[in-house]
């Protein structure tokens, strides 16, 4: 039987070679036109087998690509295109022209003119040159089908659509969509690119509007400059085109109907949007360059500071808030998603449609910092999506002065992390305002329509080195050569509109000088800002303002009502089947409610939970093990043995109970933590939660740690409960996995910026997790919880300690029945305190006492002089704890514990008993901790 020259043609190659694109070229023009190609190919495409019968006619590529596959995997027999003598000359060249427009849409983003200062020498791209494509200038004149290519026509020269091509994708715009896998994405993009070339046309009020924004962003650095010369501002120029393209993308995105935006930036044009996009009062941001304000805390510098604003647009009142960020640049962004997230979640807002994030980055920043490539990765999971968020690159083409390229990144575009997510990344020459315009109308129509990050990379220069005191021209002399004769973004499209007859230079001038005469009299220069906000849009922080730090926390439950959650809460649907040991968790669980058992750590962990949910108190926790524990001990989340199926039981308490929610986390620490102190600061009524894998995880962030969550009330007056838990305790386990660093939190403690717990008991953690949920003091909580106390036989609580008890600072000694005998006082927090207590039972002792301190900050001194006081005849106190000498409480804490031994008698000295200082957190080896501990233990008990 003799093949068909399809059959001939697809088995001379692999699906990836050249033959799977010609046959894929060849079906698309007979998708647009069937009588475009030969009767054979019509006849067999025609074959193919339709889906979606009586709705839509077209065969998927997937389904050619298959088909022809198949018929690969069977012949061998080499033959080229060539030998097919069926195909036409025409035919072949009509292939080439769709491969043609092919290259344009890949590639012709490495044609287009980005350089506003027309210094970066691109190399030549071969796909775009008609030779690389078997066409010559000869073909100009031919007519092809256009194929797909949207210009409004089925057919055109050769000519005419290079033309186009050029226009549409090597003009003042280079986009990158190629790489998306969803065929109607990049479909979108073609269409409202091809569709008006790159230009559309915009009316003569939409072009003066542009032009009034260019004059805003401009007269505002230059009243700045022109008022306080050489003060640090880093001021917009160079990117003047950032304030038009977020009037638009807040004027389109409130069309939508969105009812909050949130927006993230580092310092460059951060001044600039606080006047001309959120309505900042210049009077404002003058006083503040003289110091003529009164502040609050530590305060922050003015590049740094947020602020929040409303804006009416077509489609309503929008809230707008800018986020305060420190200088780690890249590290707001994760935060801003968080504080969205919130916001969509108080709104139940599940879409992303009411509330919208843009993030507006450096170039540098963008490629160099990992927590990018994290916050990118979090945007299509269940715990920290938002709809998508609009980036914005503010590339100047250098970062500090290092060279845009050959230091910078090894990457070519300083955006090309974003290709992880497939997002769609916009190229825009800065300098053609019009073009930025149509790229901030296509980002946020993308967004709103599929609910996926853009990125838009805004093409510009620093006009004035890195800040307005440094003298960019040492290390970059050719490029600041050129900014020195480079006319403004402005003074071009007034230029532009004057030629055009758009205006005169007359009414040019008129507008700079409205401008400029608004600024001087410290009007609000938005027009559209809102004198008089609706309050609704705000998130009311009302009643967690203003509280002392012992404001009190009622956190007894009635016995009975903690038994009926408690049975709810232990309560698996019928016919659900769950792994045997975690049902013995749970037939353990309803024999501790039934008082068989002692009540462990996992299920007071829970009650707690269920207990806020039962009084309205939403819950949210997070982290890389969270459903189940990393130590298998919570067991929130059920996984049905059958068909993986979930069930939370502490999602099913109640039928109009608050949320729960519980997810596990990319194995992220940086952005994850960033994400959840964000949501934490927009989310005051609730308990947010962020538990590490293990404690010392929480090294990868750091700076959230240092720059937010421990700092950032006192500097931009931002409250937070966050909570974090973080796994700690010394089981041989080695350095990584044994320290939380209760150090590096305790030297941030100051101000009673945080709370520091070390709870010891089920009991404990019970009513610390009420207290911090239901007392309306906001302050984040850092808890060292614990890793085989989990399961210690004494680690345990009784019921009636959860319902009738509270959170105790510090724990005195139960077993002790005779105070006056005791000589010797042993002051300790966590898991160490048992190891103590068997040893001293082992001893036979009766004359030392171990009391725990349960909070370390704000340190419990009136509590701990209490219970040292009612010791009359100790003549020694000695702290012990696990950690090195250098490391956990002693060296921040000591001296608080000495004030209150000194109040029990002046001549006790305190002593230490711990590993020697270390630079390793912990040893390696097992034998070597165990030696370690067993020396402390004797020390502390005085057993030598």
């Amino acid at each position: 039987m003799q093949e068909s020259p399809m059959e001939l043609l697809w088995s001379s190659s692999h699906i990836s070679g050249g033959n799977a694109a010609y046959v894929e070229d060849m079906y698309e023009i007979y998708l647009f036109d069937p009588n475009a190609v030969s009767e054979q190919w019509r006849e067999y495409f025609e074959k193919l087998p339709r889906v979606n019968q009586g709705i839509k006619q077209d065969v998927p590529h997937s389904a050619v690509r298959e088909h022809f596959a198949q018929l690969a995997k069977t012949r061998a027999k080499p033959l080229s295109v060539e030998t097919d003598n069926s195909i036409t000359e025409h035919e072949r060249k009509q292939v080439r022209v769709i491969q043609l427009c092919s290259a344009y849409r890949q590639r012709g983003h490495q044609h287009a003119k980005l350089d506003p200062l027309g210094l970066k020498k691109r190399p030549p791209v071969p796909d775009l040159d008609l030779h690389y494509h078997q066409l010559s200038s000869a073909d100009h004149e031919t007519v092809f089908q256009t194929g797909s290519l949207f210009i409004g026509k089925d057919q055109a020269s050769l000519k005419e659509i290079i033309d186009s091509l050029e226009q549409t994708y090597c003009g003042s715009i280079g986009a990158e969509f190629m790489h998306i896998v969803n065929t109607e994405e990049r479909q979108w993009i073609q269409q409202r690119m091809e569709s008006v070339r790159s230009k559309p046309a915009f009316s003569p009020e939409v072009k003066t509007h542009l032009l009034e924004r260019l004059i805003a962003a401009e007269g505002m650095e230059k009243s700045l400059a022109s008022k306080y010369p050489g003060v640090k501002r880093f001021g917009l120029e160079g990117g003047e085109s950032l304030i038009p393209m977020l009037d638009c993308m807040v004027q389109r995105s409130g069309s939508y109907a969105a009812k909050e935006m949130v927006i993230g930036m580092a310092h460059r044009g951060r001044l600039n949007v606080l006047v001309n996009i959120f309505g900042k009062n210049p009077a404002e941001l003058f006083a503040e360059f003289e110091g003529k304000v009164e502040y609050q805390g530590s305060a922050d510098v003015k590049y740094h500071q947020g602020f929040s604003s409303n804006v009416m647009t077509a489609g309503g009142e929008m809230h707008l808030a800018l986020a305060f960020n420190p200088s780690h640049l890249e590290i707001v962004s994760p935060v801003v998603e968080g504080s969205v997230r919130a916001r969509q979640d108080r709104r139940k807002d599940e879409t992303g449609e009411k509330v919208v994030p843009i993030v507006i980055h450096g170039d540098a920043a963008f490629a160099g910092q990992g927590v990018v490539m994290e916050t990118f990765q979090m945007s299509q999971t269940r715990a920290y999506k938002t709809g998508g968020t609009i980036h914005v690159v503010i590339n100047n083409q250098v970062g500090f002065t290092t060279n845009r390229r050959e230091d910078a990144r090894s990457t070519e575009y300083c955006t090309d992390v974003a290709k992880m997510v497939q997002a769609p990344i916009f190229h825009v020459n800065g300098d053609d305002p019009e073009a930025v315009l149509f790229v901030s109308q296509m980002a946020t129509d993308f967004r709103q329509e599929f609910k996926k990050d853009v990125v838009v990379d805004l093409v510009c220069y620093r006009r004035r080195g890195h800040n307005e005191a440094d003298e960019p021209s040492g290390t970059q002399p050719l490029m600041y050569k050129q900014i020195k004769k480079q006319r403004t973004t402005r003074d071009l499209y007034a230029d532009r509109l004057i030629a055009e007859g758009v205006l005169s230079k007359e009414q040019d001038e008129q507008l700079m000088h409205e401008y400029r005469s608004s600024l001087e009299s410290g009007q609000h220069v938005v027009k559209s800002l809102v004198h008089e906000p609706d309050k609704e849009l705000f998130v009311d922080w009302t009643p967690y303002i203003g509280h002392d730090w012992d404001c009190p926390a009622d956190t007894t439950i009635d016995l009975k009502q903690l038994q009926e959650i408690a049975t709810r809460v232990n309560t698996v649907p019928e016919g659900f089947p769950i792994q045997r040991q975690v049902s013995k968790i749970y037939e353990d669980r309803r024999k501790m409610l039934a008082g068989a058992l002692p009540i462990n750590w996992g299920f007071a962990e829970t009650l707690a939970y269920g207990t806020l949910l039962e009084a309205g108190y939403p819950v949210r926790l997070t982290g890389q093990d969270v459903g189940r524990g990393t130590f298998s001990h919570r067991h929130a989340v059920l996984h049905n043995q059958n068909d993986g199926s979930a069930y939370v039981p502490l999602k099913n308490l109640a039928k109009n109970q608050p949320e729960f929610t519980i997810f596990d986390s990319l194995l992220s620490e940086e952005a994850v933590l960033a994400f959840e102190y964000g949501y934490a600061t927009t989310s005051p009524a609730g308990l947010v939660i962020w538990e590490a894998q293990f404690g010392d995880f929480a090294n990868g962030a750091q700076v959230v740690i240092d720059q937010f969550i421990t700092s950032g009330e006192h500097k931009w007056q931002r409250l937070c409960g966050l909570t974090m838990l973080l796994p700690h305790g010394y089981e041989g386990q080695g350095p990584e996995h044994s320290s939380a660093r209760l150090e590096r939190f305790l030297q941030l403690c100051a101000e009673h910026n945080i709370q520091v717990c070390v709870p010891s008991t089920p009991a404990q953690v019970f009513h610390m997790i009420r207290r911090q949920g239901i007392r309306p003091l906001r302050k984040p909580l850092i808890v060292m919880s614990p890793k085989s106390l989990l399961r210690h036989k004494d680690a345990t609580s009784t019921l009636e300690e959860l319902a009738e008890g509270h959170f105790h600072t510090v724990l005195d000694d139960r077993d002790v029945e005779d105070k006056a005998a005791v000589k010797r006082i042993i002051l300790c927090s966590g898991r160490i305190y048992y190891d103590l207590r068997d040893t001293l039972i082992e001893s036979g002792k009766s004359d030392i006492a171990i009391v725990r301190i349960e909070q370390l900050y704000p340190f419990p001194h009136e509590d701990l002089s209490e219970i040292l006081l009612g010791y009359p005849n100790a003549s020694e106190v000695t702290w012990c704890q696990e950690e090195p000498m250098n490391q956990g409480a002693w060296y921040s804490s000591q001296h608080h514990m000495r004030r209150a031994v000194h109040e029990l008698n002046p001549k006790i000295y305190l002593d230490y008993a711990g590993r020697e200082a270390s630079a390793s957190p912990a040893a390696g080896y097992l034998a070597l901790h165990v030696a370690q501990q067993n020396q402390f233990i004797a020390e502390a008990l005085d057993l030598h």
